[in-house]
């Protein structure tokens, strides 16, 4: 029987492109990205069929349209080739899902149900799983898990090459997944950096099978070859911080158009050598030849075996602490002795004590200055009590909680001066107010920036995970604390400080360095910095809001605003 393939039968792909701009959605950026997928499939697989020319246009659709009466729409991902990718709800449930849409007269639609509907019969959690797949109404839309706490591989492999441990578990746990997927007649013509998520427990798993491919309209007459060089590629990458090609993709610098597929360790040194040369072996439609004598991989079951073969790679060592001498002076090391019970050490003998009337005036004297000692060391103490007391409670005579390493504290230190700020949207979130961000910082309290009103609180999550703004102190700034003024109280919000690579960052907040925190249900928040630290850009990351009635700005719901933000270094 032939091995070409459809989306939802035996599909797979080598370009390693993501469909993916945001966290769920699994659709291209723009145009131009589809185009270089559409490239990179002719390079580097004749097996795979370029997409064909949609013959419908997307349904219009906006945000808070429902279907089935059950999902909820909150954000469009995508708008491409006749079919859109949003964030929703699914209210009956009340979790975040993942929805493409596109209309039933549309040329790939019957293909998108199909492979929709067998990826859903796999049921295999390293896969991002299918969970309702409906025509009706003239649409057709595919709804998927939502996974807002794992991290797509893209920006993993960019901040740098993986250790040998890491690159091991991701070869490992992607070659077996689609190995069994495989095994059930599915690939993966989409599989990339932006299809594979990593999750907090060090967990890969994969989205998008077989559906991602349909919704793009492309075949394979080979795709377990195609989705082992697709594994190849993730590996080489993680080992090189490279992509394997003569062309720069997912944020990676390809390699040199002259050079030719060289092996990972001759990219950089220090690679791992038997990982070096799984990566060949999987490479081999694009000239790859291994270093050693092993035969090519060409399916990922073969990966699988291979890399079970490989000698076992061992994390890395935990770092061990500096070690400090202790304060006080340890007895002498006793010579081992043939009892099994060593006797406890014996304190050495006082010296005799002084006859007389000087040993009398001597005892008096060490008395009377261990009551002075005792004297002033209390008076310290208490000092130091009743300030710790006036600074927790300030001129209001009200203390507040934060932690950036646990504890109360007070902001103080020298104002820090805002040169700008902007709107932080990582997951690939819109924008709350974008034009309202110079209201909290530009000494007017009655000027705000607000955000959106959310039905789900006060903690946003599954739904959002937050909302935030990243501002700019001009240079690197020994950072110690904030105030925060908000325009609602109640129960409650939680706001954390993080230290941002740049103003337009989009890195998640658990990849960057977390400042501090805290939750109030007042209109104010300070924290306090318990490690100070030098940076140029502060994010101040909303996940908790309390709960206000209807305005003249937004409707009832889970909302905050910021007048003012100061702060201190």
């Amino acid at each position: 029987m032939a091995e070409r393939s459809t989306a939802a039968v035996d599909v797979a792909n080598e370009s390693g492109r993501p469909p993916l701009t945001a966290d769920e959605g699994e659709a291209m950026t723009d145009g131009a990205n589809a185009q270089d997928a559409s490239k990179d499939a002719k390079q580097q697989s004749p097996g795979v069929t370029a997409p064909s020319t949609p013959t419908a246009e997307p349904p219009e659709l906006h945000s808070g349209h429902k279907l089935a009466r059950r999902y909820r729409l909150e954000e469009c991902l995508t708008r491409r080739d006749g079919f859109s990718s949003w964030r929703a709800v699914d209210e009956k449930l009340r979790r975040a899902v993942g929805v493409h849409i596109l209309p039933a007269d549309h040329s790939r639609a019957r293909s998108v149900l199909a492979a929709a509907r067998s990826a859903a019969l796999l049921g295999d959690p390293r896969f991002v799983q299918v969970l309702d797949a409906v025509e009706e109404n003239d649409l057709v839309y595919v709804v998927h898990e939502w996974l807002p706490d794992a991290t797509e591989l893209t920006p993993l492999l960019t901040a740098g090459p993986f250790e040998a441990h890491e690159a091991y578990q991701l070869v490992s746990q992607v070659s077996q997944a689609m190995a069994a997927a495989n095994r059930e007649g599915l690939a993966h013509l989409q599989l990339g950096p932006g299809s594979v998520l990593r999750t907090e427990s060090g967990q890969y798993r994969i989205r998008g099978l077989a559906v991602s491919a349909a919704l793009h309209g492309i075949e394979s007459d080979r795709p377990k070859r195609q989705d082992t060089e697709a594994i190849g590629a993730l590996l080489y990458a993680a080992l090189t911080r490279r992509w394997p090609y003569p062309h720069d993709a997912h944020g990676l610098t390809g390699l040199p158009k002259n050079l030719g597929l060289v092996a990972p360790e001759q990219v950089r040194a220090g690679v791992h050598r038997g990982l070096s040369d799984l990566a060949m072996r999987a490479l081999v439609n694009d000239g790859a030849t291994p270093s050693r004598q092993e035969q090519p991989c060409t399916t990922p079951e073969e990966l699988t075996k291979a890399v079970a073969e490989l000698p076992k790679i061992r994390p890395p060592e935990p770092e061990v602490p500096a070690y400090r001498p202790a304060s006080y002076r340890q007895p002498p090391a006793r010579p081992a002795q043939s009892s099994p019970a060593r006797p406890a050490p014996t304190a050495p003998a006082p010296p005799p004590a002084l006859p007389g009337r000087a040993g009398r005036a001597l005892k008096w004297g060490v008395a009377a200055l261990l009551i002075t000692a005792l004297g002033l060391g209390s008076w310290q103490v208490a000092d130091t009590l009743m300030n710790r007391h006036d600074q927790g409670t300030g001129s209001s005579g009200q203390s507040q909680r934060t932690s950036g390493g646990g504890g109360s504290h007070v902001v103080n230190g020298k104002p820090l001066t805002i040169q700008g700020a902007a709107e932080y949207t990582p997951f690939g979130y819109t924008p709350q107010h974008a034009d309202q961000v110079k209201n909290t910082y530009d000494n007017d309290p009655s000027t705000v920036w607000r955000t959106k009103s959310f039905i789900g609180g006060p903690t946003l999550a599954p739904y959002r995970q937050g909302v935030g703004i990243v501002y700019d102190l001009g240079s690197k700034q020994k950072l110690t604390g904030a105030t925060i003024n908000f325009l609602y109280g109640g129960d409650h919000t939680t706001v954390t400080l993080y230290a941002a690579p740049s103003l337009s960052s989009t890195t998640p907040p658990s990849q960057m360095q977390q400042l501090a925190t805290t939750t109030t249900t007042t209109k104010s928040a300070k924290l306090t910095v318990n490690n100070p630290t030098a940076t140029q850009y502060v994010v101040v990351w909303l996940t908790a809001l309390p709960y206000s009635g209807q305005d003249s700005y937004n409707d009832p719901g889970y909302k905050q605003g910021i007048s003012e933000v100061a702060f201190t270094g």
